[in-house]
């Protein structure tokens, strides 16, 4: 028969092994659009939808998100009539982000790859490093899909935030998968 002090060992024992069962970045396979997209996201996500204003037009933008580790993580997805017009929504999306991130330290956009994303419009990467102390850096990636009914998925994925594990960023972005 255990005694009281064994019991208290393993009393933290078992709970030392349910902290270790939830860790900080629950990594999940999370369907967007439809399963158009699946990402790769670290906790369970909140989903909402909002319009933004994409050049001359006002369109809904569907999110799902959620934080962990000391980050956010979430990906926007709309949809676009034609590459063209694809094209000129991505373009102001990009706009309007670095207009929310406004006197950034350093931000840098690049061409970015995306197995199965669209050439046109091309995928980008944002990476800022925000010249406030205190303030969170952000990593944003822009791609699109063409669709078998001749639309456009458009996508950006975002990491808000310093995460606490420095590959979880990586992780996400090379867990979005096109079908």
């Amino acid at each position: 028969m255990p005694t009281p002090v064994s019991r208290s060992w393993l009393a933290l024992a078992a709970a030392g092994a349910v902290a270790a069962c939830s860790p900080t970045f629950n990594w999940r396979e999370v369907p967007i659009a439809d399963a158009a997209l699946v990402a790769l996201l670290p906790c369970k996500p909140d989903r909402a939808h909002r319009a933004l204003p994409l050049g001359a037009e006002s369109v809904r933008i569907e999110m799902a998100g959620c934080e962990a580790g000391g980050a956010t993580f979430a990906v926007a997805h709309a949809s676009a009539a034609d590459p063209a017009q694809a094209e000129v929504w991505l373009r102001a999306w990009r706009t309007a982000t670095r207009a929310q991130l406004g006197e950034a330290g350093a931000a840098a956009e690049a061409p970015a790859s995306v197995k199965r994303a669209a050439a046109v419009p091309a995928p980008v990467r944002l990476d800022a490093q925000p010249r406030q102390a205190g303030a969170a850096p952000v990593q944003v990636l822009w791609f699109a899909q063409s669709q078998k009914d001749g639309r456009m998925a458009l996508y950006q994925a975002t990491v808000l935030g310093r995460p606490s594990a420095p590959e979880a960023a990586t992780t996400f972005f090379e867990g979005l998968r096109l079908p």
